[in-house]
């Protein structure tokens, strides 16, 4: 194989940018080859050490696939792949950030990072499905109840957001990141309710059997996770989040910032259907937040209680004493 028959963007002395590589370009590539991309990006320093059996075990392919890989990436084999992908390890750089390259300097990372999150964005709003998204907003409207369920700090933090955000728009709901209590609710639930999973790896086991359990009592369940999961798969609605891996965590930036802006257009949707009386709820919370809050611009509202004594004591009252 030549340089020409490499992926664009993927060159033969790669050398220490192969993560990064490999991750930018794995829309261009075959189903078979992304399984050994995810595979690569998911754990690195195994692959590094791997034989091509183990490798091709592991990706579902077979050994000769892993060298045509290897090949296809810019390497001259899998001996070059391994050495380019120590190469990587040690540098660091993937680790960072995939848009960040040793030596950079500040202006270069504010603009490499950004610059990244944006792209990505853009591609991923591309692969937005309306319908599966009316289709969820809807369900949720219409819904008795609606759980949301997460496993692991970044889902267990959007679940619980996503929870805040339905109370304010008077729907009944739960939050739950305990399997247990994940499994209690979704045995109570109905045909009347909704389960919304979040996982962006989409296999958590838990995760997976109370989703189980809710679909067994003709709960909705919608999914915010990759399309290609085992979540996914047993969700009624799909809500995809399909972005780059992130060679730094497991649910990296552009993950998290996608997730979020899915749980903000979901809300407005919703908000939209509820009518106006939803829009002065939110209105009327909005401004007891502002005048009631202690955390308001107001910063005589930081002193109130302070205020209150004086003018109990001004007006010779005995102070409060709860």
């Amino acid at each position: 194989m030549t340089q020409a028959d490499a992926l664009p963007g993927l060159l033969p002395d790669a050398g220490s940018d192969v993560l990064r590589s490999i991750s930018a370009n794995l829309e261009s590539m075959s189903a078979g080859q992304q399984r050994i991309a995810a595979m690569i990006l998911d754990n690195p320093h195994w692959a590094m050490q791997a034989n091509v059996e183990e490798l091709a075990l592991r990706a579902g392919v077979s050994a000769p696939t892993i060298v045509r890989f290897a090949r296809v990436v810019g390497c001259d084999g899998l001996r070059d792949l391994k050495l380019k992908l120590a190469a990587a390890l040690a540098v660091g750089a993937p680790y960072l950030h995939r848009s960040v390259t040793p030596g950079d300097n500040t202006a270069d990372v504010v603009r490499n990072v950004v610059g990244s999150v944006t792209s990505v964005l853009a591609d991923w709003q591309h692969q937005l499905v309306p319908g599966d998204i009316e289709r969820a907003a809807e369900a949720m409207h219409r819904a008795k109840r609606v759980d949301c369920f997460g496993t692991g700090a970044t889902s267990n933090f959007l679940a619980q957001d996503m929870q805040a955000r339905l109370f304010r728009l008077g729907i009944t709901t739960n939050a739950f990141s305990d399997a247990h209590l994940q499994l209690v609710a979704a045995a109570t639930q109905t045909s009347e309710d909704v389960l919304f999973a979040i996982s962006f790896v989409g296999r958590m086991p838990a995760l997976l059997e109370a989703v189980a359990v809710a679909k067994e009592h003709g709960a909705t369940v919608i999914a915010l996770t990759q399309t290609k999961t085992p979540l996914a798969s047993m969700a009624d609605i799909v809500l995809g989040i399909d972005v780059p891996h992130d060679a730094t965590m497991r649910v990296g930036t552009d993950a998290y910032v996608v997730q979020l802006l899915m749980i903000e257009i979901l809300m407005v949707i919703i908000g939209l259907k509820r009518g106006p009386a939803t829009i002065t709820r939110l209105g009327e919370i909005h401004d007891i937040l502002l005048t009631r809050g202690v955390d308001s611009d107001d910063p005589s509202l930081l002193h109130w209680g302070w205020n209150q004594v004086l003018r109990d004591e001004a007006e010779g009252h005995e102070p409060d004493a709860g």
